[in-house]
């Protein structure tokens, strides 16, 4: 048997337990731990890092566990987050490098992309995917089954992470060689626009396994709608020579002006 919440003889959770699982105290815990580096499971962080790339599910399989033993949805360990902060700092640094940025706008792209593209739009996504699902997917409205904005910002940290590995990382290597410099070369927006179409995929596939598997929310399938506009676009990116990832360049030589 997993170990349970405790509670009282009508089933509600005890005072001391409803305070210490109360959404402020859950939040205190987490940012705690971000200043104690000896109590974070990088080793775990990472295994679910790989299995972001390979088996997705067996990653949200650890979530429900957590559900199960610690009464919570969301990461009560900022190892993933960390990890996640050091993937983001060094692509970026790379990215400065191919664009042949200085140390000056190096740093000032490494600042944009940290607080605006990664912490900002985070924000912002995962507070919209919060109000929708509690808005219009839960099975019953309930004060007791909804869901965790915290979690809401994991799904996003977990779909985040393959398309900041394919697009600010693995890209690198194809940016001065054939993604950029022969940008009319067709050989060359294929190669960039492709990466970007598998990217966003893996961000909508990841986000749509995150909340499906919740047991009480209803028709998660729509998540996988703008799949349809994913290829769309990307077809039409291909037909008509849009280079996505040169558009990517010169708007991060744009911001550090």
């Amino acid at each position: 048997m997993l170990p349970l919440t405790s509670s009282s003889s009508n089933g509600s959770l005890s005072a001391r337990d409803a305070a210490r699982h109360t959404a402020g105290a859950k939040r205190y815990k987490y940012l705690r731990r971000l200043l104690h580096f000896g109590q974070m499971d990088f080793e775990f962080a990472v295994w679910q890092m790989l299995y972001l790339f390979t088996s997705p599910q067996r990653v949200y399989r650890n979530f429900h566990y957590r559900k199960q033993t610690k009464d919570q949805w969301a990461r009560d360990d900022p190892a993933f987050l960390v990890l996640l902060s050091v993937w983001l700092c060094v692509s970026t640094v790379g990215f400065g490098l191919v664009l042949d940025m200085g140390a000056v706008e190096t740093l000032k792209l490494l600042l944009w992309v940290v607080f605006v593209d990664c912490i900002g739009v985070g924000l912002l996504i995962s507070t919209l995917m919060w109000f929708v699902t509690n808005k219009y997917l839960l099975k019953q409205p309930s004060r007791d089954l909804d869901v965790e904005w915290g979690y809401a910002f994991d799904v996003h940290l977990n779909a985040f992470y393959p398309l900041l590995v394919i697009l600010h990382f693995l890209q690198l290597f194809f940016i001065n060689h054939i993604v950029v410099i022969d940008s009319d070369w067709f050989v060359g927006y294929f190669v960039g626009n492709s990466m970007w179409l598998v990217a966003i995929g893996y961000y909508l596939y990841i986000t749509f396994l995150g909340y499906n598997v919740l047991p009480f929310l209803r028709n998660t399938v729509v998540l996988l709608y703008p799949f349809a506009l994913l290829v769309l676009v990307y077809v039409l990116s291909v037909s008509l020579g849009w280079n996505l990832t040169r558009g990517l360049c010169d708007f991060y030589k744009y911001r550090v002006r």
